[in-house]
C-alpha cells in the first residue's frame, strides 16, 4: 500500500511539475520573469566543489560522444535538459514525500497541508532565483510570481491527494464493491489530471518556445543593426592562402567556420544579455588614468586590429569539436593600458563578466604580445549574444577557459587572483595541446590516378600559435607517411592537411600525429582533457 501511495505521489508530483516549469518559461519568454530551473542549476554549478563540477562536464561529453552527438551543437542543450529533468525530479520526489507523509495522517487533510508543501518545495528555490538569477525584473514581482506558482502547485497536490484517498463513496454497496469504484474513480482522475498536465505542458512549451525564438531574433537584430564599422571586415572573398595548391579533402571542415556553427562554451545555462548601447568597461585600480569606455569608444579611439583565430575549448576531447576559426576584430590591449598609465607595482589584470565569470590576467604576457586584444567583433559583424557580447578578450595560445566573455570591468593589481576554472582545478596556464585530427576518409571520392586509385583524407593540426611543420598519416599500424599541408589563414589559426592513401579494400585504421613549428612532437600519450587539456593520436576506423 505505501509503494502504491508512494508511486502515486510520484505520478502526479510529476504531472504538476511539468505544468509548472512551462508556466515559468512562459512567464520567461513573455516578461523576463526568473525561470527556476536554470537558476537552481546555476547555483548548484556555482556552489558544487569544483571536482564535482568537473566530473559532471567530463559525463556529459562522455556521454554525447558515446551517443554520436555533436557537442560543440548540442552540449548547451543537454545542459539545459538536464535542468529541467533535474527539476522535474525534484517535483517528483516531492510528490511522492507529500503523498506518504498525508498517508501517515490517516486522510486527516487540509488546505494547509498544500500550502506547507508549496512552501518547503518553492521557497528555497524562490530565494536561490530571486537572489541569483539574471532577471531585469524587480525582486518583489519575481518574489510574487515564484510564491504564487508554488503555493498554487502545492495546493492542487493536496487536492489530488484527496481527490485519490479521501473521497467519501455515498452509495450503499457490498463491502467489495467500494473498492472497485474507487479504483475506477481514481484511474479516471488520473487520466484526467494527466490530460490535463500534458495539454497545458505541450501549448505552453509551443507558446514559450515562438516567444523565445522572436526574442532571439530581436537581440540578433538589434546587434546587426549596430553594422559594421569603419576598419572591419574580413576580406572573406580573398583569404591570405586563397591561391595555396592543397586542395582540403572532400568532407574536411570549413577552413573559416561560419559564426552559426562556432562552439558554444559558457557557465550558465543562457548567454547573458547585455544592452550594448548602455554598456561601459571601467579600468580601474593601479592606475593614473582611470577609464570608462563605451563600446564606440573602443570603435574609434583606438586603432582596430583583425587576426584570423582560431579558438579551442580545453574540456574537448581528442578529435574535438570544441574549436572553431574565424576573424577577430578588436582594440589593443597594450594600448589601452598604456592610456591608463599602469603603475609601476600593478602585476595582474583581475578581468569579471556579467555572468560571474573572472579571469587573471599577468600584465607581463600583454607587455610581450601585442596581438593581444579587446574584442568586439567577428566576421565583421558585431559578437553576437552567444559569444560574449559587447566585449571579450582574446590571448594567443590559450584555451578559452582563459577568454572571458561579456567583459563588464577590468582591475589593475598587485595581487594574483585565481580565475573561474582555476578555482575549480583547470590549469592556470591553460595553454593549447598541439594536436591533430581525422575529419575525413573520402572513400565516396577516389581518384584516378592511372591504374592507381587513391581516397583523400584529411583534417585540422593546431597548436596555438606555434606553427604546425608537418603531418603524418599511418594506417594499420605501418609506417608514417608524410601529409600535405595547407598554408594556414595566420600564425594563430590551424592547418588543414590532406593525405592521399593508396585504395585497398577492407577494415582499416588510420592514425595521425603531428609537429609544432620549431619541430617538437605532439604529446602521443593519451590523457584526459583536464585539468590541462587532452592529448593523445586521433585515429579513425574505415570499412571499406
Amino acid at each position: 500500500m505505501k509503494i502504491r501511495i508512494l508511486a502515486t505521489g510520484a505520478l502526479v508530483g510529476g504531472l504538476l511539475t511539468a505544468p509548472l516549469i512551462v508556466l515559468m518559461y512562459l512567464g520567461k519568454q513573455s516578461a523576463g520573469l526568473p525561470f527556476a530551473p536554470f537558476d537552481l542549476f546555476n547555483w548548484i554549478a556555482l556552489v558544487l566543489p569544483g571536482t564535482v563540477i568537473t566530473f559532471g562536464i567530463d559525463l556529459m561529453i562522455d556521454s554525447m560522444l558515446f551517443l554520436g552527438i555533436n557537442v560543440a551543437n548540442s552540449a548547451k542543450i543537454a545542459e539545459q535538459v538536464m535542468a529541467v529533468a533535474l527539476f522535474l525530479l525534484f517535483g517528483i520526489i516531492a510528490g511522492a514525500v507529500f503523498f506518504w507523509v498525508l498517508s501517515l495522517r490517516q486522510n486527516k487533510t487540509g488546505f494547509l497541508d498544500g500550502l506547507v508543501i508549496g512552501m518547503l518545495f518553492g521557497l528555497p528555490v524562490v530565494v536561490i532565483s530571486v537572489g541569483f538569477g539574471d532577471t531585469t525584473i524587480h525582486p518583489v514581482f519575481s518574489l510574487l510570481w515564484l510564491l504564487v506558482l508554488f503555493l498554487v502547485w502545492g495546493l492542487t497536490l493536496s487536492w489530488a491527494y484527496r481527490r485519490l484517498y479521501a473521497v467519501e463513496q455515498d452509495v450503499s454497496i457490498s463491502e467489495e464493491e467500494p473498492a472497485k469504484v474507487e479504483r475506477i474513480d481514481r484511474r479516471q482522475f488520473l487520466i484526467v489530471l494527466g490530460g490535463t498536465a500534458a495539454a497545458i505542458t505541450v501549448v505552453g512549451s509551443g507558446l514559450g518556445a515562438l516567444l523565445a525564438s522572436t526574442e532571439r531574433r530581436r537581440q540578433e537584430g538589434a546587434l546587426g543593426a549596430a553594422g559594421t564599422h569603419e576598419g572591419e571586415g574580413t576580406g572573406l572573398s580573398s583569404f591570405p592562402n586563397a591561391n595555396d595548391p592543397v586542395v582540403p579533402a572532400p568532407g574536411t571542415r570549413p577552413e573559416y567556420t561560419p559564426l552559426k556553427d562556432h562552439y558554444k562554451v559558457f557557465i550558465e545555462l543562457e548567454p547573458t544579455v547585455i544592452d550594448s548601447t548602455t554598456w561601459k568597461l571601467p579600468i580601474t585600480g593601479l592606475v593614473d588614468n582611470p577609464l570608462m569606455l563605451t563600446l564606440e569608444d573602443l570603435r574609434k579611439n583606438y586603432l582596430p586590429r583583425h587576426q584570423y583565430v582560431t579558438l579551442s575549448c580545453i574540456s574537448g576531447r581528442v578529435g574535438t569539436s570544441l574549436i572553431g576559426t574565424t576573424m577577430w576584430t578588436g582594440a589593443s590591449l597594450q594600448q589601452i593600458l598604456a592610456e591608463a598609465s599602469v603603475r609601476s607595482k600593478a602585476r595582474y589584470l583581475n578581468i569579471v563578466s556579467a555572468d560571474g565569470f573572472h579571469e587573471g590576467v599577468d600584465l607581463d604576457l600583454i607587455a610581450s604580445d601585442e596581438r593581444i586584444m579587446l574584442c568586439y567583433a567577428w566576421d565583421g559583424t558585431p559578437l553576437s549574444v552567444d559569444h560574449g557580447s559587447p566585449l571579450r578578450i582574446w590571448l594567443p595560445d590559450r584555451y578559452g577557459m582563459k577568454q572571458p566573455k561579456w567583459i563588464t570591468g577590468i582591475e589593475v593589481t598587485d595581487e594574483y587572483q585565481q580565475g573561474y576554472w582555476v578555482e575549480r582545478n583547470w590549469d592556470e596556464i591553460a595553454q593549447v595541446k598541439t594536436t591533430s585530427v581525422i575529419d575525413t576518409v573520402a572513400v565516396d571520392a577516389i581518384i584516378e590516378n592511372g591504374s592507381q586509385r587513391l581516397v583523400p583524407i584529411g583534417g585540422i593540426a593546431f597548436s596555438g600559435d606555434r606553427g604546425i611543420s608537418k603531418v603524418e598519416v599511418r594506417v594499420n599500424g605501418g609506417s608514417w607517411e608524410a601529409a600535405q599541408l595547407r598554408a594556414p589563414l595566420s600564425e594563430t589559426t590551424w592547418v588543414i592537411w590532406r593525405y592521399e592513401w593508396p585504395f585497398e579494400a577492407g577494415a582499416h585504421t588510420f592514425e595521425v600525429r603531428c609537429a609544432e613549428g620549431d619541430g617538437t612532437p605532439q604529446i602521443e600519450d593519451e590523457r584526459s582533457s583536464r585539468p590541462s587539456g587532452a592529448t593523445g593520436i586521433h585515429m579513425e576506423s574505415v570499412d571499406i
